[in-house]
């Protein structure tokens, strides 16, 4: 009897190690990514939808590890940057897809006040906090995952009171949803029970011709934003909203991303080392109505990003330094890739003018990204 049952288990054993085996169909194998990180298993999840597209995701950092979507003539490609193991990840701290909290973007030398109490953060970039600092979410593992049929996938993050020395213990939560028609819906939701700042974003990497080799500046981009926030030779806000009128960082009709990144007389374009700017957004939160639009002239995906953030950080991968193999062994170079972080403007605790960052106890925070692709024939 127990020799039966026994060979009756084989089947389901070799379906078991096949599917872990697997790869998908950006080729990634799924035990590259089954790792225990500070105790919290790590893992990836893959969502698909009728249409073809599929996304694989890791809760190391609640991570978009790649996209698959169709081009122009219908071949599917991978249209973000990434690694192709968790090790990978660990090994070489870069913001590739992930989900980043407790504050995405910088604060003004690491320092909020809070009724009254100032609080010094981590200062891991240029004397200010960037990411949530060293240790930001991005670095830690989103548990409680759950996938729920094939297009639906949510992670959770615990983040205790004093975790990067933000005040108030958080509970966070990220879901991603692939949508019928091809558009990834991610929703960030937070509560706190002691008054904190959180703004939190997706930091995927994009180069929608397919091939990471090629730089993006051939993208065609447009932002629907009059304004933006310039920066000083730090990257800071300076608390200014600037027009975009008559300068480089005039989007309003769609051009190559190229087209004036180099024109470093510009001081922001100097100062920013191309683009890595916040675009301030004519939506008014209304995450029906397109932000921005980008295109590859060569692969014919377009990607659009709706919102309910009064803000875009839209980078330039300017600081790629082709130190990181990617991917099947791709090396990422300058202007490999274009980021587009929906947010809060960056420094905003500090910036009373600002729409306000802060959470209360009682409270949830909500932030919705949607990219949606799409083929321009």
């Amino acid at each position: 009897m127990k020799k039966l049952i026994y060979l009756a288990l084989i089947p389901i054993l070799m379906i078991a190690c096949k599917d872990k085996s697997e790869k998908t169909l950006s080729g990634l194998v799924k035990t590259n990514f089954e790792q225990i990180i500070n105790g919290d298993s790590t893992g990836l999840y893959v969502l698909k939808n009728a249409a073809g597209v599929e996304v694989c995701i890791t809760n190391f950092g609640g991570r978009i590890v790649s996209i698959m979507v169709p081009d122009k003539t219908g071949k599917l490609q991978d249209v973000v940057l990434g690694f192709d193991s968790v090790a990978d990840y660990v090994k070489v701290p870069s913001d590739f897809g992930a989900s980043i909290g407790r504050y995405a973007n910088r604060i003004k030398n690491g320092q909020i006040t809070i009724d009254g109490k100032t609080i010094q953060l981590p200062q891991n970039n240029f004397g200010h906090c960037l990411h949530g600092g060293p240790k930001g979410w991005q670095y830690q593992v989103y548990k409680n995952v759950k996938q729920i049929g094939d297009s639906v996938v949510e992670m959770t993050r615990f983040s205790p009171d004093g975790d990067m020395n933000f005040p108030g213990a958080v509970e966070a939560k990220v879901t991603f949803t692939l949508t019928k028609d091809n558009a990834i819906k991610i929703d960030f939701e937070a509560t706190t029970d002691k008054k904190t700042v959180i703004n939190m974003c997706n930091h995927s990497y994009f180069n929608l011709s397919g091939d990471a080799t090629k730089p993006i500046t051939d993208h065609l981009l447009y932002i629907n934003a009059n304004g933006f926030t310039p920066v000083d030779s730090t990257f800071m806000t300076t608390g200014e909203i600037a027009t975009v009128k008559g300068t480089p960082m005039d989007f309003t009709t769609a051009k190559a991303i190229g087209a004036d990144i180099t024109k470093y007389d510009y001081v922001q374009l100097k100062n920013g080392n191309g683009y890595d700017h916040n675009w301030v957004l004519n939506t008014a939160g209304d995450v029906t109505k397109q932000a921005v639009k980008v295109t590859s002239p060569i692969s014919g995906i377009s990607l659009e990003v709706f919102t309910n953030e009064p803000g875009i950080q839209v980078y330039t991968g300017n600081f790629l330094d082709g130190k990181a193999k990617g991917k099947k062994g791709i090396v990422y170079n300058q202007r490999a890739a274009v980021c587009l972080e929906t947010q809060h403007y960056p420094d905003s605790p500090n910036k009373p003018q600002w729409p306000s960052a802060i959470l209360e106890p009682g409270k949830v925070y909500k932030s919705t990204c949607i990219y949606k692709f799409s083929v321009e024939k």
